[in-house]
């Protein structure tokens, strides 16, 4: 595989941990569709595509919570949460995939990566069962040796656990490794957690610039990460 130059390199990595949401697929479509059954359930007006991938990336009740919020009192909110977030994972589990798209270059940073031989594990704040289901919806879990999800660890990302945890797994030191993300949510944790991070101009970022986020450097997709990641000597890739 021929991977053309690259600005951006980060010497010394020896795991690769990349987020779902926003990084790897667009899934602001399936969030719309569940959050507005959600909504209807309830009578309550639909939440707009625009509005709601400001409160994607902190887990479903985060989700489910923020999209109540603009349209209920906090009691109110208290009173139908239960059944809010039943009928959203009902109605996600149903169609979880269906209305996604995989961002461009995916499966080509997933393949670089893996040529170049290294770890690579997937950790997003999404429920671990809707991880694994749209992961094998677009034929990806084979690629990753790891899928941690916001209920894998008593604590989630911006939380550095789930990082050390699949650093550990790994067998690498925080530093040898690098979380790829679309958000400050992302680079957050790899600093506590005390590795690199690099971030894909694209997915959600709370409807924040991406170039407030504090990390390693921004990268065009998963290839544009392989190519700062992976030595340049590296004979599979070298092309």
């Amino acid at each position: 595989m021929s991977l053309p130059p690259n600005d951006i390199h980060l010497d010394g990595i020896r795991a690769v941990l990349i987020d779902l949401d926003g990084t790897l697929v667009d899934t602001a479509g399936d969030f719309g569709v569940a959050l507005n059954a959600m909504l209807a359930d309830l009578g309550a007006a639909p939440v707009p595509a625009e509005r709601l991938m400001t409160f994607v990336g902190k887990g479903t009740a985060n989700l489910v919570r923020k999209t109540l919020a603009e349209r209920f009192s906090e009691t109110e909110i208290d009173a139908h949460f239960s059944r809010a977030q039943d009928t959203y994972e009902a109605v996600y589990t149903s169609i979880n995939g269906e209305n996604t798209a995989l961002y461009p270059e995916v499966r080509e940073g997933l393949a670089a990566l893996r040529a170049a031989g290294l770890p690579v594990a997937c950790i997003t704040n999404k429920q671990h069962r809707f991880a694994i289901g749209l992961l094998e919806h677009y034929g990806l879990l084979d690629q990753f040796d790891l899928v941690y999800g916001g209920d894998s660890w008593p604590k989630r990302k911006p939380d550095p656990m789930p990082l050390v945890k699949a650093c550990e797994a790994f067998g690498v030191a925080p530093a040898q490794a690098v979380l790829v993300g679309d958000s400050g949510n992302d680079a957050q944790a790899a600093r506590a957690a005390g590795c690199r991070s690099l971030t894909v101009p694209y997915g959600y970022n709370h409807g924040e610039s991406i170039q407030t986020i504090d990390t390693d450097g921004i990268v065009g997709s998963i290839l544009g990460a392989a190519r700062a990641i992976v030595p340049k000597a590296t004979p599979s890739l070298a092309g």
